[in-house]
């Protein structure tokens, strides 16, 4: 049990870098855009060059443009171009009001002048207003008819230890410039979006004389339970339905993986080894589940189909992998390469790996909802943060964490 709760509960991180982009794809092949904001409300409240910074790192982690980095302004109806950008191929305007609550976005078309994409946007308070920018970004490059990058305008979801026995969950912006307590009071720990909308949460708390899973409404705030077990419960994966999770538990002492029907509320058991199996993770069309056990001595990344007894090692490099998600038949995993830990890329199908990492520590790796962007934490020293690793075009973006342990995070 000792090793299990070092297993669940190492994300103890301290948070305080800057953030840094490293680019790999031929610059060449992408559009050149560049950012310029409306002059009669520039600089009119704190939040102005935060939101310069941000449709910038919006724009740069998409993958589909090479971005001119300077700071320009100009009124938002004028139809001048400033002299040095004519060769620019589009020029995103805004407009972002001293209230800070909403954004009007303007896609030119330099070559012809002309309007590719108009839209209007509003948040209810200042402090959402990374939203303005997720939501403009996202859409833009949907009207350039580009591959998807919705995920930038999902919520993070964290729990982070603010006292022995005491935690909180907190939802965030992916680049944690919005960040809002949600749960707070006693220990509460394992947040789990339960469904792809986020409307809501699964998560365990531990202020019960038994673990207890509860479900939250994000809309209403309404608390529901859903079961309670002894020694350990996590909810580790939500099928694509949302109706069915997969849960670590431990009832009779050891550590094992149970499927549990929310309709029928009917409780099934997947793994029966007398070790450590826990984090499991469907995986293909739901069948099949991955997971990490200690069945050869170390942690490992297993796979096992749901109802069958027999388990097959998929993680093809290291011996001490103790964090895992899936994608389709793709899994992410973290290996410990001699004073390293790094991430790899895996399918189950095949004998494929792509390091994703080099060097240093980086852990608890999640793939986006489409598959193409893979959230990790990396540590440096005693610095840490959050990390995003675009797999088509290598692009990364780093986020100082918010101050405090993180003890689970979720997308």
């Amino acid at each position: 049990m000792r090793y299990l709760l070092i297993l669940f509960l190492s994300l103890n991180y301290l948070f305080s870098i800057d953030a840094t982009l490293t680019i790999e794809k031929d610059v060449p092949n992408k559009a050149t855009i560049a950012l310029v904001e409306d002059s009669t409300t520039a600089n009119s409240s704190r939040f102005h060059k935060k939101m310069f910074q941000l449709l910038k790192d919006d724009i740069k982690l998409s993958g589909h443009f090479q971005l001119n980095p300077k700071y320009h302004n100009i009124e938002f109806e004028s139809l001048q171009i400033p002299e040095d950008l004519s060769n620019t191929e589009y020029i995103l305007k805004y407009n972002f009001s001293p209230s800070a609550t909403k954004l009007n976005i303007k896609l030119i078309r330099t070559s012809d002048n002309s309007i590719v994409f108009q839209k209007n946007y509003m948040v209810n308070t200042a402090s959402r207003f990374p939203f303005l920018a997720h939501n403009g970004i996202s859409d833009m490059n949907s009207a350039l008819g580009y591959d998807d990058i919705s995920w930038i305008k999902r919520y993070l979801i964290f729990s982070k230890y603010t006292s022995p026995r005491k935690s909180e969950i907190w939802v965030a912006d992916y680049t944690l410039t919005f960040a809002s307590v949600i749960v707070r009071g006693g220990l509460n720990l394992f947040p789990k979006w339960a469904n792809e909308t986020q409307s809501a949460f699964y998560y365990t708390s531990y202020n019960n004389k038994i673990p207890t899973l509860y479900r939250v409404d994000m809309i209403t705030g309404k608390r529901a339970k859903i079961l309670e077990s002894q020694g350990i419960l996590i909810c580790s994966d939500v099928s694509q339905d949302s109706k069915r999770l997969l849960l670590t538990m431990a009832p009779k002492g050891q550590p094992d993986i149970y499927e549990y029907n929310i309709d029928s509320k009917d409780l099934k058991q997947i793994t029966t080894f007398s070790g450590i199996d826990v984090n499991g993770k469907y995986i293909g069309d739901e069948s099949k589940i991955v997971f990490v056990s200690d069945r050869t001595g170390k942690p490992n990344i297993y796979l096992k189909s749901i109802g069958s007894s027999s388990v097959s090692k998929v993680a093809v490099y290291g011996n001490e992998n103790n964090s895992c998600d899936a994608f389709r038949e793709y899994i992410i995993y973290s290996a410990k390469d001699g004073n390293s830990i790094n991430i790899y890329l895996g399918s189950i199908y095949s004998s494929y790996i792509r390091p994703l990492t080099d060097g240093g520590i980086n852990r608890f790796p999640r793939f986006s909802t489409n598959g193409k962007i893979v959230l990790y934490i990396k540590q440096k020293g005693s610095k840490n943060s959050i990390g995003y690793l675009n797999l088509a075009t290598k692009e990364n973006r780093f986020y100082p964490m918010i101050s405090g342990k993180i003890q689970s995070i979720d997308w």
